[in-house]
């Protein structure tokens, strides 16, 4: 349970600060390549943060994954000009760390994964 609040946290953050990041920045022209993937990044994000639990476990991790993949890609397109690109290179961290810690708390048999339906389990030996 608390991976899941953590995961929702930090959905939530990176989805506000990155679609504020867009305004900052000046970000809304059609010749930025990185416009749509970060506004999907925001929307799936934002939408993995507020579902139901066992939706939420599933499109954060999914959603983390997306975005460590976008916001990667980020960081080397500053590398690229020389520049650190911090906030990207954050943000990729975060993403890539929750990706996993969701992903493994979906496991079954983990604490956070629910168990079976005892009448899906009866007669099997």
């Amino acid at each position: 349970m608390r991976v899941l609040l953590v995961g929702r946290l930090a959905a939530a953050t990176l989805s506000v600060t990155t679609f504020v990041f867009l305004f900052l920045h000046s970000s809304w022209r059609a010749d930025n390549p990185f416009l749509v993937p970060d506004l999907i990044l925001c929307a799936v994000l934002a939408l993995g943060a507020s579902l139901p639990a066992r939706a939420a476990a599933a499109t954060l991790a999914i959603g983390f994954a997306y975005a460590a993949g976008v916001l990667t890609v980020s960081v080397f397109s500053y590398a690229v000009t020389g520049d650190l690109g911090a906030p990207s290179l954050i943000g990729a961290l975060v993403a890539a760390a929750a990706a996993v810690a969701m992903a493994r708390g979906n496991r079954p048999g983990s604490p956070t994964s629910r168990p079976a339906s005892p009448s899906l389990t009866a007669g099997r030996a």
